[in-house]
């Protein structure tokens, strides 16, 4: 996607080999009319798959689930980090590492936006490890629902992520594919941008 793309590159800053920092535009300020694009393209790469439910993780993917959610004209549910009061019984948990923060969360989502028969769309912003979106597929099998994909708006390559999610049999569509931040430089991955 190249005005994903054109963003990573004016706005993103590479603060190690292994951390782009994109909070002018995704994950703190937030640029509407680039997660309406990215809410367009995750549209169209799922358009057919019959999906009921958009899900996420509070609260980097929500811009970017509720455009696509707008998009296919469903529901887009967040799974919370943080312990609600009005949320303590009938949830679904799952504990996630977070990489860049370097612990791990309860995540859950109320068994009442969740069914058996939902076919869920799993959006986050960065896919590193695959730490989220792994564990919001569990938490779509602990509902009995089905996983129609996770869409990605920048996959970080060089690590695990993309791979662990495929061996585990999901579908995994990235916006941005990024090969290296070596030297301070993002280099993306060539094949198969959208």
């Amino acid at each position: 996607m190249k005005l994903l793309q054109d963003k990573v590159l004016n706005e993103g800053i590479v603060l190690s080999d292994q951390v782009l920092k994109v909070d002018s535009f995704l994950n703190h300020q937030m640029d509407p009319v680039l997660m309406k694009e990215v809410g367009k393209e995750f549209a169209r790469l799922f358009a057919g798959e019959g999906i009921t439910k958009v899900l996420t993780i509070e609260s980097s993917g929500i811009a970017p689930a509720i455009m696509a959610a707008l998009e296919l004209e469903v529901p887009m549910i967040f799974a919370r980090k943080q312990k609600s009061l009005t949320l303590r019984e009938d949830i679904y948990v799952e504990k996630v590492y977070s990489f860049t923060k370097q612990q791990s969360n309860d995540v859950t989502v109320s068994k009442k936006f969740l069914f058996p028969n939902d076919k869920v769309l799993i959006i986050d912003d960065f896919l590193a490890h695959g730490e989220a979106a792994l564990g919001l597929a569990r938490i779509v099998e602990q509902a009995g629902a089905s996983v129609a994909g996770i869409g990605i708006v920048i996959e970080k390559s060089f690590q695990s992520g993309a791979q662990r999610i495929k061996e585990a049999g999901y579908r995994v569509e990235s916006l941005v594919r990024i090969a290296s931040l070596d030297g301070g430089q993002v280099s993306f991955v060539t094949e198969d941008v959208h």
